[in-house]
């Protein structure tokens, strides 16, 4: 007993027997949500290609040069495929409003940021989920879910313009209009992006945002040196 206590084996590194149990089922649940995560991008990209009614199954499963059988290992059916498309795809700017929440920064750059990833998200291979699936036969939770989701952004940018108006980093504005004409010319990018486009969906993204950008930028500024100009010109000809 004394000599097995003593020993190098015990009192240095572990014996290979003592390795975690767990670290092999955590290598095999990351490998399974990359496969997973791969699944969904074949997915929307044949949705984006052929359309979700015109693309089956074993069409993503030849994207993947896998079974049919292996696809349904990680998903239920074509329904949840589109449906997690369309999750991924929003996610990103779901993350946005997060990464943004605490920056001390006026609330025109915090939603000029998001903006940026909403723009970039729709030009990405998820886009046409993300604008399309909704228009689709989804079952009534999935569909719910997917509502939920778009009035969460929606209510978020509606937000950001509020407090934009209110720190005085946005021009006054219907907060309700203008955040449907955003998110209306940013969704609209899916219909007519591609990939083999000459730009990035980085660069299209910010592309739209300099042109809200100049939209949503106060005027006050402009105003005032316009005015001072006139009443010049105004005291200059009264003095002639």
């Amino acid at each position: 007993m004394n000599s097995r206590r003593n020993s190098p084996l015990s009192a240095g590194k572990a014996s290979p027997a003592a390795a975690s149990p767990w670290r092999g089922n955590r290598e095999r649940r990351r490998d399974r949500e990359l496969k997973r995560d791969a699944v969904i991008r074949a997915a929307a990209r044949e949705f984006n290609r052929k359309g979700y009614h015109n693309t089956s199954l074993d069409d993503i499963a030849a994207a993947l040069e896998v079974t049919k059988p292996t696809v349904y290992y990680y998903v239920t059916s074509k329904e949840q495929l589109l449906f997690e498309c369309f999750v991924a795809g929003v996610e990103r700017i779901r993350a946005a409003f997060r990464a943004v929440r605490e920056l001390a920064v006026p609330a025109r750059e915090r939603l000029n940021a998001v903006l940026h990833h909403y723009g970039e998200a729709v030009a990405s291979d998820f886009g046409w989920c993300m604008v399309r699936a909704e228009d689709q036969d989804l079952s009534p939770a999935m569909s719910r879910h997917i509502k939920s989701l778009k009035s969460e952004i929606d209510q978020g940018i509606r937000r950001l313009i509020r407090e934009g108006i209110q720190d005085g980093s946005i021009e006054p504005c219907d907060p309700k209009m203008t955040a449907f004409a955003l998110a209306g010319a940013l969704n609209w990018i899916a219909h007519w992006y591609r990939e083999d486009q000459s730009l990035t969906p980085a660069q299209i993204a910010g592309a739209f945002v300099t042109v809200f950008e100049g939209g949503l930028r106060p005027r006050r500024g402009a105003l005032r040196v316009e005015s001072r100009t006139r009443r010049r010109r105004v005291r200059g000809a009264l003095a002639r």
